[in-house]
């Protein structure tokens, strides 16, 4: 059974201080025999709400900008894939992507992801910086078995996650910066185990901790059963995954099949 690396940490304001970190978990993970290692969202920085968003503007890359060049790099020497995500300029003025990315263990990036649901809810509003992805992209074959990308608020649309499932998800990958807040942990505990059991999935979500982020780092396993919950530390949490209980839960419990789209 393959092994998955989840991050959790607190992203401080420094991009090059972050990144640092970024590689010495990425070296750590291979070390501990992972296949792959998933890092939560936003850990290019922390945007403080007095960051204007020209600042941001100014701070973010594109693809092949250095930031995740040397995380390719970190993947490449150290033989692991890696999930991670940054801020990625845009063509719009002073609006950025927020961006995950996926490295094969080469050191390619096989795969990108724009969010497309920008958190503008309970107070917030991510569209005052940043600007929304125009589509989902296609489940990629990775170490782990077939992923499915989503961000964060993405959670909370099933219709995205259950796209993702019928295109051949076996794993949604959720890099997250879960704001805290009345019922958010909840919400966010349900949320994820709601959305492996409708879809027969494993739900891997890293979550930023500190800050005005809550943690709880998860794993779900298809049939809803949490098989990791890294509550408030930092760090790195293993997991194994195996496609086999995939199929398994998919057969006994055939969610995808039964749905009545003659109907609805």
């Amino acid at each position: 059974m393959p092994k998955v690396a989840i991050v959790q940490f607190k992203a401080s304001t420094n991009k090059n201080k972050n990144l640092e970190t970024i590689l010495n978990y990425i070296k750590k993970a291979s070390k501990q025999g992972a296949k792959l290692c998933a890092f939560p969202e936003f850990m290019m920085f922390y945007t403080t709400s007095s960051q204007t968003p020209t600042q941001l503007a100014m701070l973010a890359e594109k693809i092949n900008g250095p930031f995740v060049t040397y995380v390719a790099k970190a993947a490449k020497k150290n033989s692991i894939q890696v999930v991670g995500t940054f801020y990625e300029k845009s063509n719009k003025k002073n609006r950025v992507y927020d961006t995950s990315f996926v490295v094969n263990n080469s050191g390619k990036i096989i795969s990108k992801y724009r969010k497309i649901h920008l958190y503008n809810a309970l107070g917030f509003r991510e569209s005052d910086k940043m600007i929304p992805g125009s589509k989902i992209a296609k489940p990629i074959q990775t170490r782990i078995g077939k992923l499915g990308m989503l961000i964060c608020y993405d959670l909370r649309f099933p219709e995205m996650s259950r796209t993702l499932a019928l295109s051949g998800s076996e794993v949604l990958i959720v890099p997250s910066a879960w704001v805290k807040g009345k019922m958010k942990e909840e919400h966010w505990i349900t949320i994820n185990k709601t959305r492996a059991i409708e879809n027969g999935c494993y739900v891997i979500a890293p979550d930023q901790v500190g800050n005005i982020y809550c943690g709880r780092s998860i794993v779900v396993d298809p049939f809803g059963k949490i098989l990791l919950d890294m509550k408030k530390r930092q760090g790195l949490g293993i997991v194994d995954i195996s496609l086999d209980k995939v199929k398994e839960i998919r057969k006994i419990l055939p969610l995808l099949k039964n749905r009545r789209t003659d109907i609805y």
